[in-house]
């Protein structure tokens, strides 16, 4: 390669006073301007038959200065964003974890929940069967004294209705044998009497020759009656 006298008086002018710089000082980027010094290299007068390329001194310096300015801030910045990186990762990666604790804390508090659930469920069960066990035992107890109480009723009205119908029996066979009496008495009153009453006709008619026509054994007149016994 032939360098030019790097001394050339237009090299510092070229190198501080090119607006293609100070249009890339604004955005390097060290991939690009490598490219750029390639093609520099690529583009030159290459001699033939030889080896030799003749490349423009003051341009090939002003790239290599460029590219050796920017580099120590392009790796400060590449430095910093990568620690930007580290810290975004970081900070996603324990995000990341509380998100996972939360879940791990909101499962193991949903088991517990779960668990109390289902020992709720369970006892509620328990006690819905309890509950249906003493329902049963109360209706059969329940029935078995009624149908015990139907049955002593059942005994004590046919007891009470023997005892009425015993009772109104006597009470008939009293009464008929009151009137019995009441009557017996009454016939031998009348009988009574009804001796009197003929005692008393025979003497009217055996002192009157007429009434002597009516002894006993002889006809009434007709417009005497005999009363029957």
């Amino acid at each position: 390669m032939v360098r030019r006298n790097s001394s050339s008086p237009n090299a510092s002018v070229n190198r501080q006073g090119n607006g293609t710089t100070d249009r890339r000082e604004v955005d390097f980027d060290i991939q690009q301007e490598l490219a750029r010094l390639q093609e520099m290299i690529y583009e030159s007068f290459h001699i033939p038959v030889s080896r030799w390329t003749i490349v423009d001194e003051d341009k090939l310096l002003e790239q290599l200065d460029l590219i050796g300015t920017k580099i120590p801030e392009a790796i400060r910045k590449a430095l910093s964003v990568l620690e930007q990186e580290q810290d975004i990762i970081a900070e996603a990666e324990a995000y990341a974890e509380r998100i996972v604790q939360s879940a791990q804390q909101r499962a193991a508090q949903i088991l517990d929940e779960s668990g109390i659930i289902q020992q709720a469920q369970r006892e509620a069960n328990q006690i819905r069967q309890q509950v249906q066990q003493e329902c049963e035992a109360i209706q059969s107890q329940t029935m078995a004294e009624i149908e015990q109480l139907r049955q002593v009723t059942t005994s004590e009205m046919q007891q009470l209705r023997q005892q009425s119908m015993g009772e109104a029996q006597n009470i008939q066979d009293g009464a008929d044998e009151y009137a019995d009496a009441v009557l017996t008495r009454l016939e031998q009153q009348l009988s009574e009497m009804l001796g009197v009453v003929r005692n008393g006709r025979q003497q009217l008619y055996g002192n009157s020759p007429q009434r002597k026509a009516t002894l006993p054994g002889k006809p009434l007149p007709s417009s005497v009656k005999k009363r029957p016994q």
